[in-house]
């Protein structure tokens, strides 16, 4: 099996999109299918992306709002061109992590994609999809809806991203799949590791690993207040801040530890993250809009319990009480912090859960399986 695998960026930079793209395409490779890379379809169109930043200055200035050029038709045909004009003869499949690079591509080879969101899910929930100009809203869903009715599937890492294709693109059920996304971080740990891990983590003092470079909309105001409770509390708390330099806080809590932004591309600081995330007694992100979270099974995959939102794809990867917790948006800081402490205080239940979110990673979050189901969507295309 021979498949094109397409993207606007680097496919083997770990920094783009969390590094999502080189994972899904190693899961692929995994299972013995030959990948033809064509990547960075952004820097072959520099001179184009150029007059559509132009663009997108003007609407800015004529108070518009904001144009997305990577929505606009005649941008995503010239995607289409060199896609076309690369790929291979005994290329049988053409695959991208992302639907707009194939979505007007035409081909008699069968086209799939595997994402986090659909245009019409993310409008209006992040920031970067709030305040559109009228024509890429129209735009967005066009696209959209080409790439779901030329595709022969569409392959999404949540419940949710599913739904709003169904429910806003008139797309028959049978053509969507779900595909949870694995963990952006290297695992070989056996459950003897993670019950030597438990084992090792304090019981006097709670330790919560927070992790994200957009503070307001990852919760990070919420984390710090679930933080001064548990201490208030008499439990001693500690929450370590990773992803974040420079925390917009004009004083520091003395509870609160910023390990600054860390990079899994850097040795030494992917050591750090991996210690942050064993030594750690929840993962705790209260976040205000999600589209999935490979950082919800990076956690798992350490036996950590994850202690969250009910928002976007996280209820796929969350399991009540198996491999962690999630708390409805109008939930305060004392929900949280009565949970953490009931589970923290209670060692065989803390236990428990730890061993089964490692469960979890290994059964269900994880590139192997990812990798598994991506291979047997391609055959049953084929």
């Amino acid at each position: 099996m021979n498949i094109a695998y397409t993207t606007i960026y680097n496919p083997k930079d770990l920094h783009s999109w969390s590094g999502l793209g080189f994972n899904i395409a190693s899961s692929i490779e995994s299972q013995n299918v030959k990948i033809d890379y064509i990547g960075n379809l952004d820097q072959n169109l520099k001179y184009l992306r150029l007059g559509m930043q132009v663009k997108k200055l003007i609407y800015n200035k004529l108070n518009l709002g904001n144009f997305d050029y990577r929505k606009d038709p005649y941008y995503l045909k010239h995607y289409a061109k060199i896609i076309s004009s690369s790929l291979k003869s005994n290329c049988n499949l053409v695959f991208s992590p992302d639907s707009a690079p194939i979505a007007l591509l035409e081909t008699k080879l069968p086209k799939i994609f595997y994402t986090d969101a659909t245009f019409a899910g993310m409008l209006g929930y992040y920031d970067d999809y709030s305040g559109l100009c009228k024509q890429t809203i129209q735009n967005g869903n066009m696209v959209e809806q080409t790439a779901l009715d030329t595709a022969n599937v569409a392959i999404y890492a949540s419940d949710w991203a599913a739904k709003t294709a169904i429910d806003n693109y008139n797309i028959n059920p049978s053509k969507v799949r779900v595909v949870p996304f694995g963990a952006n971080i290297k695992c070989d740990r056996t459950l003897n590791d993670i019950k030597e891990l438990v084992s090792i983590r304090s019981t006097n003092e709670c330790h919560l690993l927070f992790v994200g470079v957009n503070w307001y909309r990852k919760g990070g105001d919420m984390a710090i207040k679930v933080a001064e409770l548990l201490n208030k509390n008499g439990i001693k708390t500690y929450l370590h801040i990773v992803g974040i330099k420079d925390l917009p806080l004009k004083t520091l809590p003395e509870f609160v530890i910023n390990h600054g932004f860390l990079s899994k591309a850097n040795i030494q600081e992917r050591t750090k993250i991996e210690q942050l995330f064993s030594m750690a007694n929840f993962f705790l992100l209260p976040t205000l809009a999600e589209c999935y979270g490979v950082v919800f099974p990076e956690a798992n995959s350490f036996g950590l319990p994850a202690i969250t939102t009910n928002v976007g794809g996280i209820p796929t990867i969350i399991r009540e009480g198996i491999n962690g917790k999630t708390f409805a948006l109008t939930d305060d800081a004392n929900i949280y912090a009565e949970y953490i402490q009931s589970v923290f205080l209670d060692k065989a239940l803390y236990r428990q859960m730890a061993l089964s979110s490692f469960n979890e990673y290994k059964t269900r979050l994880n590139w192997e399986v990812a990798g598994l189901k991506l291979k047997s969507i391609f055959e049953e295309v084929l």
